[in-house]
């Protein structure tokens, strides 16, 4: 297993009981793990029954794993207030209000959230160095996608940037008179270096997502949720990632056989229509199931999430390749 495993899916299905229980799964192995939520509704702390931030924190009970909650809305404020910060060592003091009001402005603008959230994303695996895996609970498909989708647009944009840059620097070289300071300029250019930073984050995550990540898809037995799993799976292929396979939650238990009356033959009718869910998992998508979890008659922590962990067939061995 690679060292960055990435839990996503449609909202609802579990990815929170699946990361959860694979990161314990890994630190029960006595591989160094670190649980990184990404979803705004952060119930990592209730699987836990612990609060956590946006720095690791070991988890009680659980030796080799730490968890750590990332704040999009946080990540927003911080991002757009050194960009702010950044623009304003660039521009006359008159033009600083003008740029408040545009970074006002672009709190709210799509994309805002995915693009200060990989900030924070890189930073994560940049200083990853102390852990032997990093398991990831993602928001829902759509935010997911599109937030694995940035190295790949904005690659193109910010070299369409850096160009328009150096060729407007170079116009103001051939304007100049005298001296060589416009070449010095173009040397230690301020925003050239800044795209240039951001082109190599940008280079740095791609390689890691697609050398250093796996990835799998959790999915209900319902079809809304496969469809959606299908489009994803079809998406991230485009990206080149490595989608390992398919946890399917919710499962509904099979009564017993001597079991009669309305509930049990409403169960039986159920559990044969996922089964032809789960068949047509498998006969459409060439990720394997590496997972089918039954439905508990409580929460999944405590011991409920150890049974959970047992189940999930993904390896914990750490391997590049």
């Amino acid at each position: 297993m690679r060292k960055f495993v990435f839990f996503g899916g449609k909202g609802g299905v579990g990815k929170t009981t699946m990361s959860s229980a694979y990161a314990v799964k890994c630190a029960r192995a006595g591989v160094s793990t670190l649980l990184v939520s990404t979803d705004p509704a952060h119930s990592t702390r209730d699987v836990f029954d612990q609060s956590f931030t946006d720095t690791p924190e070991p988890v009680e009970d659980e030796p080799n794993l730490d968890a750590m909650e990332i704040d999009p809305e946080t990540e927003v404020r911080e991002h757009l207030m050194e960009t702010k910060r950044a623009l304003g060592e660039q521009v006359s003091p008159a033009m600083v209000n003008e740029i408040d009001r545009q970074i006002e402005m672009a709190h709210q603008t799509p994309g805002a959230h995915e693009s200060a959230l990989f900030d924070r994303f890189i930073d994560v695996m940049r200083d990853s160095d102390q852990y032997d895996r990093i398991v990831f609970d993602t928001s829902p498909t759509g935010g997911t996608l599109r937030l694995l989708s940035l190295p790949e647009y904005l690659d193109g944009w910010i070299q369409r940037l850096l160009h328009k840059r150096k060729q407007s620097v170079k116009l103001f070289e051939r304007a100049a008179i005298g001296n060589n300071e416009p070449r010095r300029m173009m040397e230690g250019d301020p925003i050239i270096a800044r795209l240039e930073q951001r082109r190599d984050d940008f280079n740095f995550a791609k390689e890691m997502l697609q050398s250093q990540a796996a990835f799998f898809l959790v999915v209900n037995p319902d079809e809304l949720s496969i469809r959606e799993t299908k489009r994803a799976v079809e998406q991230l292929d485009d990206y080149g990632l490595d989608v390992r396979g398919l946890a399917v939650n919710r499962l509904t238990p099979e009564p017993d056989p001597d079991e009669q009356g309305r509930g049990a033959t409403f169960l039986r009718n159920r559990v044969k229509t996922e089964q032809e869910r789960l068949r047509e998992l498998r006969e459409d998508l060439s990720p394997p199931l590496v997972a089918a979890i039954e439905t508990r008659v409580a929460e999944v922590k405590g011991d409920f999430l150890g049974e959970v962990a047992d189940e999930i067939e993904v390896g914990v061995e750490l391997t590049t390749n």
